[in-house]
């Protein structure tokens, strides 16, 4: 199964772009279904057919969904809301209020993603296009799975052991009720399911492409993604320039125009080196409905096949050299000042602006200590050696700017 990703700043095209390749994909015959996790969905207005919440066929072999992320959020998040409810009750606070206080900010739009890597499990189809929200938001929610993985499998067993254990001394000192089983459950079982949504969504068949217009600040957020986007394991095969400017005419206005995009378009060459980078026309008309949309999608992959994995980084390797070992993994266009290493017995986080990963060490790295690290080539480079007969066995903790 084939799973592509769009994602980019608000308002450079990005749903179009979605909608334009899911058409090439069912114009091709694969049955192909196009969602949308954005909060804003607009898939249905772009391929000019009827919103709903459950796949329903909008040309043949093409599917459209947009996601009901309140549906889901009641599904997954009931038990955990329930006992937050009933602590707000204890302290007096109006029902209707507390609803609206249990909801966690950005709650809706995770879940959201609980519904594709459902679409992607159920085996009806063969590719899966998803209409992402834009890019702060997008990279906020991949990042998700894997910081609440170390919460589940550090602090959940011991939260859990000692709430069982003090309960009734809790719940009689603080006054308000203790969480229970049901509320652990769900919790770990949300856990697994942002689990597999990471599996599915850097496997080998999916890709994220970045949706941009040809202008300096666009370009700049693109940048980000791309690098933020590789730090977390997600393969960026491809990058879209939209809206660019044809050349001709003598009208001042466009010339001015076209030269500036020129330039920025000159950049984003040297910024997406290696990636398959497209752009699209600035169309004069809006390309809504499924003809529009497959002309769209003509424009933008040519004789080629818009399902076609690019050229996507190599995820994280270890190898030896000169008595040392040494972990690599591509950091796109991240400058070395911008990167901090620090490392907490057999996990390594990294840390690039306001992200920040954290990476447990394969076995055969755990015991050694890190020796020096360099941002070259678009790659972090950590090199470890073997601990010294003096040092301790205790977990090194250390941490430093590149």
């Amino acid at each position: 199964m084939r799973i592509l990703l769009f994602t980019g700043k608000g308002g450079v095209g990005k749903s179009t772009l979605a909608a334009a390749t899911a058409c090439a994909s069912a114009a091709a015959g694969h049955r192909t279904l196009v969602l949308s996790t954005d909060a804003a969905h607009s898939l249905a207005d772009a391929l000019d057919v009827p919103a709903t919440a459950e796949p329903t066929e909008a040309a043949p072999h093409l599917w459209v969904q947009h996601v009901d992320a309140q549906q889901r959020f009641e599904h997954s998040w009931a038990d955990i809301q329930g006992y937050l409810m009933s602590v707000l009750d204890v302290a007096g606070v109006d029902p209707v209020a507390a609803e609206e206080l249990t909801v966690i900010p950005g709650a809706e739009e995770v879940l959201a993603l609980l519904e594709v890597r459902a679409q992607a499990r159920s085996g009806e189809w063969d590719v899966l296009v998803v209409d992402c929200a834009p890019t702060a938001e997008t990279l906020r929610l991949l990042a998700l799975p894997e910081a609440l993985g170390w919460y589940m499998t550090r602090v959940l067993p011991v939260e859990r052991r000692v709430v069982k254990a003090l309960k009734p001394v809790l719940t009689r000192a603080a006054g308000v009720p203790m969480p229970e089983d049901s509320v652990f459950d769900a919790i770990e079982r949300l856990h697994a399911d942002l689990d597999d949504v990471r599996k599915v969504l850097t496997g080998p068949d999916t890709s994220v492409r970045l949706v941009l217009t040809p202008e300096s600040v666009v370009l700049a957020e693109a940048r980000r993604a791309y690098t933020f986007l590789t730090l977390f394991g997600y393969a960026v095969d491809g990058a879209v320039v939209n809206r660019v400017f044809p050349e001709g005419g003598t009208d001042a206005w466009r010339t001015t125009w076209v030269r500036a995009q020129g330039a920025v378009l000159e950049e984003a060459a040297d910024s997406f080196a290696g990636l398959d980078l497209r752009t699209s026309v600035y169309r004069s008309a809006e390309p809504v409905g499924r003809e529009a949309l497959l002309d769209l999608a003509a424009d933008v992959y040519g004789t080629s096949d818009p399902l076609a994995r690019g050229s996507g980084g190599v995820g994280m390797t270890v190898r030896a050299t000169n008595g040392a070992r040494v972990l690599s993994m591509p950091l796109p266009l991240a400058a070395q000042d911008d990167v901090r290493l620090a490392r907490k017995g057999d996990e390594l986080v990294v840390s690039v602006a306001s992200y920040r990963r954290l990476l447990t060490l394969p076995s055969g790295l755990a015991r050694h200590r890190v020796a020096g690290a360099r941002v070259h080539d678009g790659e972090l480079q950590v090199r470890f050696v073997e601990p010294s007969s003096t040092t301790s066995d205790a977990p090194e903790t250390s941490e430093e700017t590149l």
